[in-house]
């Protein structure tokens, strides 16, 4: 309980720290103002509430999707070092963000319905990882071999990063380097508009992992003796897809992909409750998905003569270390 407690402690500091730094200085009073609705100066307030805000709570919310993905395929392939694209989800969203970019204008058209813009480029990428779910889904009724399954991700993968690079070999200058920015990942593209539907959309990710627990600890001692304690392992694995797909496909597609937090924060959380437990480690995965985001956030906000710095330019110093630490545990 006291790791939940300080864990908890720390998002919250996290999260008000998140809250200055920018590339405007805000002294600490007229943030408190804005946020207790007192008042400030107009800009102030705009870059608070319609800029900052919305970007905390967005690392918040795509911290914890990613992280609890992670975890739940680790668990489900036995592979530590099973991550949210190993199953090509991002691969997925980033092709059909590169049709919207690349090729389709910025807009999409479905009959007299037309979206253009950022909502065009979610659209899209939400399409694309879905479609590279169905496909694993498809795939998984008729593999019931999870290493099998694994390599058919990894493959699909590749597929879409090679339709991907088509398309950007026939695209101009300016539509790649629009694509290039979305593939660095930022949690600061989502608006107060988006901010509903992406947490409604997580919620739903989440709640379904909450209730996989037990299916989840079942798994960690192997299929057969799943199968013994009452577990249907073809529909918990084909819900444990969706739910993973739900989560990353989510994030992926408002923010871009975001490497390594789905790959490291679930060795995180193992090693601080040290066990494997999922009724410890979901929620703590979570947490730790939540502040290890939120510190991205605050180091990637820091104003630089350049501009924000990328997303995925920091995530890989914190995940590398962690998980060359678990190679070497595991190899000695």
């Amino acid at each position: 309980m006291k790791r939940y407690v300080l864990l908890s402690a720390i998002i919250i500091v996290l999260f008000v720290v998140s809250l200055f730094v920018g590339a405007v200085h805000i002294p600490f009073a007229d943030v408190v103002q804005i946020l207790v609705g007192s008042g400030s100066k107009e800009s102030w307030t705009n870059i608070v509430l319609e800029s900052r805000l919305p970007q905390s709570l967005t690392a918040m919310i795509c911290g914890a999707s990613l992280a609890v993905s992670g975890l739940m395929l680790q668990t489900l392939f036995r592979n530590p070092l099973a991550g949210p694209d190993i199953l090509g989800l991002n691969s997925g969203a980033g092709l059909g963000v590169a049709i919207v970019m690349l090729m389709l204008g910025g807009q999409v058209s479905v009959g007299s319905i037309s979206v253009a813009g950022n909502i065009a480029v979610v659209l899209g990428a939400f399409i694309g990882a879905l479609l590279v779910l169905g496909i694993i889904l498809l795939l998984s009724r008729v593999l019931r071999n999870n290493i099998m399954l694994l390599i058919v991700g990894i493959l699909v993968s590749y597929l879409a990063q090679s339709a991907v690079t088509l398309v950007t070999f026939f695209a101009t200058s300016e539509g790649v380097h629009s694509y290039a920015i979305w593939g660095m990942g930022n949690f600061g593209g989502v608006g107060t508009d988006k901010l509903p539907l992406l947490s409604v959309l997580a919620v739903v990710g989440l709640t379904l992992s909450v209730l996989l627990i037990k299916p989840l600890n079942a798994l960690l001692l192997g299929d057969n003796y799943a199968e013994n304690l009452g577990i249907n392992i073809r529909r918990s694995r084909t819900v444990l897809l969706l739910s993973t797909g739900l989560l990353v496909a989510t994030a992926t597609a408002f923010c871009g992909p975001i490497s390594f937090i789905g790959l490291t924060v679930p060795h995180v959380a193992r090693m601080v409750c040290k066990d494997n437990n999922h009724r410890s480690t979901v929620p703590f995965t979570i947490l730790s998905g939540v502040a290890i985001t939120l510190f991205c956030t605050i180091i990637s906000s820091i104003p630089t003569r350049h501009g924000i710095i990328p997303l995925n330019a920091i995530t890989p110093f914190i995940g590398v270390p962690v998980i060359l630490y678990v190679i070497l545990h595991k190899r000695s």
